[in-house]
């Protein structure tokens, strides 16, 4: 018997394949293909919350292209035309593909030959008749935005209708070294965000915690609002993909997380809207 798909249970390994694993997903609104590139649990980033275990330093390794594309099509073909549904107790509702993702257990885009990953997912999916009815999504820290090879793969992903969901926690310095320990400053993350929302459709995505008892301080929250100021003339970006915590975090700051209450959340997410923003909030 194979375990119950929830919104709780993101394991890589719950289909037993390399690179590809089904998820309930809270911001997809239903079932989510995951592609885990970062199968050596690497990633240049250590978010606070991420539920990666073991994670470390570095970047994706070598893909095996041949195994990724067995893997996608077999895996397809079990959600569209086997019993996937019921072998894993997929609630009713979300029994529709309602995206691919490149996300996993590290930054994605680390990934050397990383356009050449991206097209062969949107062949597949493709050809099976996923794409168009369902999103192509990169989910980035988007920090590596800025080198040629990940361009390429962005505007591959736009060939394909895709979108970046690109990760923008902190806009102060502090922020970004405490939740993201993250080096990148918060201005070039910024230039890489503007860049990569002319090569692709892109959204911000924004994980809100509560870390040590200090739900989200005036500073940051004034920061992030700045911020989001500065992009309001992007046409391209007008998207806020809002969230906390839902599944315990396997780094050391895990006993210092709550997730951050709803209401702030709320409120924090119509103080957006007010900018221009449509924001997506998932508690």
């Amino acid at each position: 018997m194979t375990s119950k798909l929830t919104t709780t249970n993101h394991s890589r390994e719950v289909a037993g394949l390399k690179y590809v694993y089904p998820v309930v997903s809270r911001r997809s609104g239903g079932l989510s293909i995951g592609i885990n590139f970062n199968t050596n649990n690497a990633c240049n980033w250590r978010c606070i919350y991420c539920q990666v275990p073991n994670l470390t330093v570095g970047a994706a390794p070598l893909m095996d292209f041949e195994l990724l594309e067995k893997e996608l099509r077999d895996f397809l073909d079990y959600v569209l035309n086997g019993s996937f549904y019921d072998d894993f107790q997929v609630d009713e509702g979300n029994r529709v593909i309602k995206d691919i993702a490149i996300s996993g257990n590290g930054e994605p885009t680390s990934l050397n030959e990383f356009e050449r990953a991206v097209a062969l997912i949107g062949d597949i999916a493709e050809e099976l008749g996923v794409f168009p009815e369902s999103h192509f999504v990169l989910i980035t820290n988007g920090s590596l935005v800025h080198r040629p090879g990940v361009q390429k793969g962005l505007k591959k992903l736009n060939e394909y209708g895709g979108e970046v969901w690109f990760k923008f926690d902190s806009a102060t310095q502090e922020g970004r070294q405490l939740i993201n320990h993250a080096g990148q400053s918060c201005q070039l993350s910024l230039q890489n965000l503007m860049l990569s929302a002319e090569l692709c459709h892109t959204k911000v995505q924004t994980c809100l915690v509560d870390y040590d008892g200090g739900e989200l301080p005036l500073s940051e929250r004034a920061a992030l609002l700045n911020m989001l100021k500065k992009i309001n003339k992007n046409v391209r970006l007008k998207e806020v993909l809002l969230y906390t915590l839902a599944r315990p975090s396997f780094q050391p700051e895990s006993v210092k997380l709550e997730k951050l209450p709803e209401e702030i959340l709320n409120e924090f997410a119509d103080q957006i809207r007010q900018l221009g923003f449509t924001v997506s909030v998932s508690n």
